[in-house]
């Protein structure tokens, strides 16, 4: 006897059987009722060179076929099964809502939110209260009901009591004739009436009322939950899809869900016991979510902000990972979760809020923009420094045109801007400027090296007013006296620029270190802009003493801790995370709150000519000067000679040299010693002596890294010049 097939897949006829072996229904597509489609959507063996509308085979033909199709069945079936399930789960819910309502709705939502942060002793005494609650509207119910009873009867006998009074009137009182059987004829016959409509109209209104309570309970039961699994079919796939689109909320049951997601031993072992402990439970912050969860034991917050664990958390919540901020809180054991609301990095802070009006007090701080959670925030200026760095085009010359904006609408505020670049963004400060440079030639950088040598000189002559005046930093009171302690507020422009200049970069460099270090107490706030934050493009001497660092996009985490701080890459504090183009105006950034860095978006002013928003604010400052008859801050003195043009280097090569060779690091010691006074020497080594002889038409050599220079070299060089010079 040939054994029966025992499954679809046995013997050669399998697939074309008829009855329970059809393919299943989640794994073919159904339209109107018909599968068109298998895994894959292969044709079936068997039927691949069928015709469509052949007979089939014998086999199929000596089968009588269903008279219902399976798949039309679950196809009807299913719909009214999910309606039936969304009609008992919308009148579950509103029996809930009804409860919550009616059922001290306040201690509920007590319990809930110690449930969400792990209390279990506040958990206990809300679980008692609402216990308590619920014994005391129980003991009271007797009573509650025998005053309803009494209320109803004094109910009956009031309309009783209106209705014979009522007739006494009419019959007696009235002279119009009408008797008692007259009003009792007419009490009948309206009661008569009441009654015939009753019988007629509500029926009517019952036909259309159960409909419309099943229609919402069902739309109400629809929107909580999509039913059971076994109610589904494959037509539910394109809803899925629709709702993975869809914005969830994020609260402590989504949050838990998304690091249960990470399937950390420590978090699932403790989910298996105890609900995570939520200290701050999930709160609308802004525009976004905020959250402080305690770990488990032995599990540290900075594993969580690892990026691929942000990534899975992001993808838990439907967000994008630069909207997922996680970083260590107070202590090493709380995570502290930040989830911006979808699209909140592209809505910008809004307009400058002094754009058409308003004054600054630099000692109050100057606009800057606003957090991802909608907090204004304000750049401190006294005490401090601030660097502004990231990849070009991402907003670091915007940040840094907000501030000097600021810092002009300070009538007693200084400004001193330099761009050793060509570049048209601060040209609109040049009236508003005691000190502005801008261009790449070396005179121009000549020029910013020595303005930056004079406001060394400022901070030396600074320190000894306030010795005179008995203060130990800048007040107020002071910076309004017109005694030269007012507010200057400097700017170095693509400062990698400068500090890379072959002959001038190293005094940049030095003039740099000693105002962060040394100006702030006496209100002098330098900014640096740049793109190279790293190795020698700016030292680490500098971007330590810069208490304001905004971090825009960058590439790597070297960029990112040099603005943000040692380990803060490591803690979740990311610029990288930001994308260049897209996040464009978003930065991080560390010093404008009391958080170690918040995610911001700067206030924005256009420079350019079709759309000039910074000319306007600086006439406006210029003309309250000229109301107050001040002049601009620092134009009344003038730029000290710091160089006089009566040195010269080879000359003085020349004087210093012997006949021997002279390594090139040991050569800037005998300059200086020529002339103790002369502020070049002061900061020149052997290798910018090496750059400046380059300079000069002197190459010198190597020679095994000791660049040896002799007297011979210099005085050719001189006589050439000198040569030269007499045939002009």
């Amino acid at each position: 006897m040939t054994e029966q097939p025992t499954s679809p897949h046995d013997g050669p006829d399998a697939t074309i059987l008829p009855g329970p072996w059809l393919p299943a229904i989640d794994a073919a597509r159904v339209i109107d009722g018909e599968v068109v489609g298998g895994p894959g959507d292969t044709p079936p063996v068997g039927l691949a060179g069928d015709e469509p509308h052949s007979p089939g085979t014998a086999l199929e033909r000596r089968r009588p076929a269903p008279l219902v199709r399976a798949e039309t069945v679950a196809t009807l079936a299913s719909p009214a099964a999910r309606a039936v399930v969304h009609v008992g789960y919308g009148h579950a819910l509103w029996a809930r809502r009804a409860a919550d309502a009616a059922t001290h709705a306040a201690i509920r939502e007590q319990i809930r939110a110690a449930r969400a942060r792990g209390d279990a002793a506040e958990l206990k005494v809300w679980l008692d209260q609402l216990q308590a609650a619920k014994n005391a509207r129980r003991a009271n119910l007797p009573d509650a009901l025998k005053a309803a009873a009494i209320t109803a009867a004094a109910g009956v006998l009031v309309m009783a009591a209106g209705l014979v009074a009522l007739g006494i009137i009419v019959g007696v009182v009235t002279p119009l004739g009408v008797g008692w059987g007259d009003y009792w004829h007419f009490l009948g016959w309206l009661l008569g009436t009441l009654v015939t409509w009753a019988t007629v109209l509500l029926p009517l209104a019952a036909v259309g009322l159960v409909p419309a309570w099943l229609i919402a309970a069902w739309r109400t039961g629809r929107t909580s939950t999509t039913g059971p699994g076994w109610v589904a079919t494959s037509s539910d796939v394109a809803d899925v899809a629709d709702v993975a689109d869809v914005d969830i909320v994020v609260d402590e049951r989504t949050l838990t869900q998304a690091l249960a997601a990470l399937r950390i031993k420590q978090i699932t072992d403790y989910l298996k016991i105890a609900q995570m402990q939520y200290l701050v439970a999930a709160r609308k912050e802004g525009r976004g979510t905020h959250a402080v969860v305690r770990l488990p034991a032995g599990l540290p917050a900075s594993y969580i902000t690892a990026q691929t664990r942000r990534e899975s958390i992001a993808a838990s919540l439907h967000r994008r990972v630069n909207e997922v901020w996680l970083r260590t809180g107070d202590d090493a054991g709380l995570l502290d979760i930040w989830i911006a609301d979808p699209g909140a990095l592209q809505e910008g802070a809004g307009p400058y809020p002094l754009l058409t009006d308003g004054k600054v007090d630099v000692f109050k701080g100057v606009p800057f923009g606003k957090s991802l959670r909608g907090e204004p925030l304000t750049m401190q200026i006294r005490g401090r420094n601030s660097i502004t760095a990231g990849m070009p085009d991402q907003g670091k010359s915007s940040v840094a045109r907000t501030a000097m904006t600021g810092i002009a609408l300070d009538p007693t505020a200084e400004l001193r801007i330099w761009v050793p670049d060509s570049n048209f963004d601060f040209e609109a400060f040049a009236p508003r400027c005691s000190r502005y440079v801008m261009g790449p030639d070396n005179e121009k950088i000549e020029q910013i090296c020595l303005d930056m040598e004079e406001l060394v000189d400022e901070i030396q002559i600074r320190g000894d007013k306030l010795i005179k005046y008995g203060e130990v930093e800048v007040t107020r009171k002071l910076a309004s006296a017109g005694v030269g302690l007012h507010p200057i507020g400097a700017l170095l422009e693509e400062a990698h620029i400068a500090f890379a200049h072959p002959v001038y970069g190293e005094r940049i460099i030095a003039a740099c270190e000693t105002i962060v270090r040394l100006g702030r107490k006496r209100l002098i706030h330098l900014i640096l802009s740049t793109q190279a934050t790293t190795g020698n493009s700016v030292p680490p001497a500098v971007t330590m003493n810069c208490a304001n660092g905004i971090c825009f996009a960058v590439a790597r985490w070297q960029e990112n801790d040099a603005v943000l701080g040692q380990g803060a890459y490591t803690a979740g504090h990311r610029a990288t995370d930001l994308i260049p183009g897209v996040d464009k105006g978003n930065a991080v950034v560390r010093g404008l709150t009391q958080d170690r860095s918040v995610v911001a978006q700067a206030y924005f002013l256009s420079a350019s000519r079709g759309n000039d928003q910074v000319t306007p604010i600086i006439r406006r400052s210029l003309d309250e000067l000229t109301r107050k008859g001040l002049p601009v801050p620092g134009t009344t003195t003038p730029r000290r000679d710091t160089t006089p043009k009566t040195r010269d280097l080879l000359d003085d090569l020349d004087e210093v040299l012997g006949t021997d060779l002279t390594p090139a690091a040991k050569i800037p010691p005998l300059l200086l010693q020529l002339a103790p006074t002369w502020t070049p020497y002061k900061t020149l080594t052997g290798t910018g002596l090496v750059r400046l002889l380059a300079t000069e038409g002197i190459k010198v050599p190597s020679a095994g890294n000791r660049w040896p220079l002799d007297q011979v070299t210099v005085r050719e060089e001189i006589t050439r010049r000198s040569t030269a010079d007499l045939d002009e």
